[in-house]
């Protein structure tokens, strides 16, 4: 059984039709990665896994349950985290606030400070910067505080959008490097990201999504080596 399965979910903003019969899966310990154009509806994907939003139609199921009647918390607690497009960061909060923030949820006071140590030996920017206000950070410590903040509710799936958005080249392979070492230590990724070539570069499986619609679904590498995808999203003449 797959660890997540969206089955022809139908996603709406008003009368506007976003999401058209979405369908994917995602495995335990896989990395998938979702990449489209703007507006295609992968955020809408997300969001509408988390809860953010309801679909109309179609169902979504983690671990074997239906989450439709889950609001966007109880869904957290049942293991699945959202770090969003943009960071969103509480911005008038230090480092250390911003990650007690992400386990909220959680009363089990001594694997919360091992997570927190995990946290600072994944992310050793954040230990330094512990006592920071969140909102002067730079805006790749920003995008790893709001990993950090993400993984302190412990997910087995984690939700990442647009992490490498509006990041130089240099720290975009180091929010990389960060994805892949997050997954080998046990946590399933559903990424959306605008950097086709470094998503499918990590991934284990994509999909392609164009105008609220998945048009293609193959291994990573193979949709690297996808005429149509290197065309379109790959910047390949």
């Amino acid at each position: 059984m797959p660890m997540l399965e969206v089955n022809n979910i139908h996603t709406y903003y008003g009368n506007i039709h976003a999401l058209k019969g979405v369908s994917l899966k995602v495995e335990q310990g896989e990395i998938v990665s979702l990449i489209g154009g703007n507006g295609a509806g992968k955020t809408t994907t997300l969001r509408t896994i988390s809860g953010a939003l309801k679909p109309r139609e179609g169902n979504i199921i983690f671990e074997g349950e239906d989450l439709g009647k889950r609001k966007p918390h109880q869904i957290v607690h049942k293991g699945i985290a959202m770090v969003p497009e943009g960071r969103r960061i509480f911005a008038r909060m230090t480092v250390m606030e911003n990650l007690e923030m992400g386990a909220y949820i959680r009363k089990d006071k001594k694997k919360i400070a091992e997570d927190l140590e995990w946290v600072f030996e994944l992310l050793p920017r954040l230990k330094e910067r512990r006592k920071q206000v969140g909102g002067t950070l730079s805006g790749g410590e920003q995008q790893m505080l709001a990993t950090a903040r993400a993984l302190m509710t412990r997910p087995r799936l984690l939700l990442m959008d647009e992490p490498s958005m509006g990041l130089a080249p240099v720290l975009v392979e180091a929010i990389f490097d960060t994805i892949v070492r997050i997954n080998k230590e046990g946590t399933t990724l559903l990424l959306v990201e605008q950097n086709a070539l470094m998503a499918l570069s990590v991934a284990n499986r994509g999909y392609v999504l164009e105008t609220g619609d998945i048009v293609m679904h193959d291994t990573g590498e193979a949709l690297k080596k996808n005429e149509k995808v290197q065309k379109a999203y790959l910047g390949v003449e």
